[in-house]
């Protein structure tokens, strides 16, 4: 039996997780939990149900607030006083880096934004398997990772990189030609550049495909998820930006392909279900019988694959060019991204400008160089946060 700590339990890959270890009793165990502390009676419920040690919360300010919660959901159990057990609550920034370290098998992070580097070095460094979740770990803070992971140490949760890592496992490493990302295409796949010039939050945010939150949906109608995903395939495999590619498939059904320098191409196929792969990862290396449903082999598919039109999305190339530069070009790249996000969102800037402004952020990067710790990957991200709000605020005069 596998023992999990899982952090992000509350977001969508947490809940998801739980599913399939509701599912698997006799293949996992979770022994802690942790949160961001924004929905504290989901994380006292899960706790409870299943018989955690450990809990944590990165905010500290909502430790006596968790407290509560279990008393609310221990009531609403039924349960009489001295009949359950609180677990163990950590609350406060180093929560999640303590939990990581917790005795156990596997550490899924599922934490969103830079508060998930931590966590997952201290994962690495603790000899843990690490299914990861968390992008900023190997965009922002992929040197500092390189350093302390062990070859097979990390099995990648995203769809796209799971389907690389399944496909790889067909030849070896000096066999692979390139890879090649797929991407939904987002609310405005097919359209042209001068057709984005003045769309609307609202219809950025009608994805065709999967249920996101707003960034993520927003990154997708950029283009910037998959850039990130590019530079998380460099980090996770190896293989150089001139290999990675990236097509658009609107079924969602090819999560990526491997190409082999004997002409041969290999694909991973499944409906679009984020418990594929995070059961993979989670029980690697055996699989998760019926984790999720398989493709309908008695019915017709159509499935298309088309070039990405990088002048209406210039965002991989972009994503390319900050990772070839490396250093902490990457976590600026991502830190400006989500500000200029935010600002579309609010309607204080349009939606080419997105990504417009991060390439001027990047280009006037003052040389930060290869990043040492997590606070050289923070103080990169703040001085990027920084400048977008001055470029920002100069845009809306």
């Amino acid at each position: 039996m596998a023992h999990i700590v899982l952090l992000g339990s509350t977001g969508s890959i947490g809940t998801q997780a739980i599913d399939i270890v509701r599912r698997n009793p006799d293949r996992f165990r979770l022994v802690a939990l942790g949160a961001g502390g924004g929905n504290v009676e989901l994380l006292a419920a899960q706790a409870l149900e299943l018989g955690v040690e450990a809990v944590g919360v990165a905010r500290a300010s909502t430790a006596q607030d968790l407290q509560l919660a279990f008393y609310a959901e221990a009531a609403k159990r039924g349960y009489a006083t001295g009949e359950f057990r609180i677990p163990k609550i950590l609350a406060g920034p180093q929560a999640m880096t303590e939990l990581a370290e917790w005795p156990c098998d596997v550490v899924l992070n599922g934490v969103v934004g830079s508060l998930g580097l931590a966590p997952t070095l201290a994962a690495l460094r603790a000899g843990r398997r690490l299914a990861l979740a968390n992008k900023e770990s190997l965009v922002a803070g992929g040197p500092l990772v390189r350093r302390v992971a062990k070859a097979g140490q990390i099995t990648p949760v995203d769809s796209e990189h799971s389907a690389l890592f399944q496909c790889l496992l067909s030849g070896a490493p000096k066999e692979v030609r390139r890879l090649v990302l797929t991407a939904s295409g987002g609310a405005f796949r097919g359209r042209r550049r001068e057709e984005l010039a003045n769309v609307t939050v609202e219809e950025a945010l009608k994805h065709p495909t999967w249920d996101m939150g707003p960034v993520v949906t927003i990154n997708s109608a950029t283009l910037v998820n998959k850039a990130l995903e590019v530079i998380e395939a460099h980090e996770l495999f190896g293989v150089s930006y001139d290999d990675i590619e990236v097509m658009v498939h609107p079924q969602s059904v090819l999560h990526s392909l491997v190409e082999f320098v004997d002409g041969s191409t290999m694909a991973q196929a499944s409906p679009p279900d984020m418990r594929l792969p995070i059961a993979l990862a989670l029980g690697w290396p055996d699989r998760v019988p019926d984790a999720a449903p398989a493709v309908d082999w008695t019915l017709a598919h159509n499935w298309e694959l088309r070039p990405l039109d990088n002048e209406a999305f210039p965002a991989v190339e972009l994503a390319k060019s900050a990772g070839r530069a490396g250093g902490c070009q990457p976590a600026i790249f991502n830190a400006a991204n989500e500000e200029c996000v935010s600002a579309f969102a609010q309607g204080r800037l349009p939606f080419l400008a997105i990504v417009d402004t991060v390439a001027e952020i990047l280009s006037a990067e003052p040389g930060f160089g290869e990043p040492g710790t997590v606070e050289d990957v923070l103080a990169a991200e703040s001085w990027a946060r920084r400048r977008a709000h001055e470029l920002i605020e100069q845009k809306g005069d």
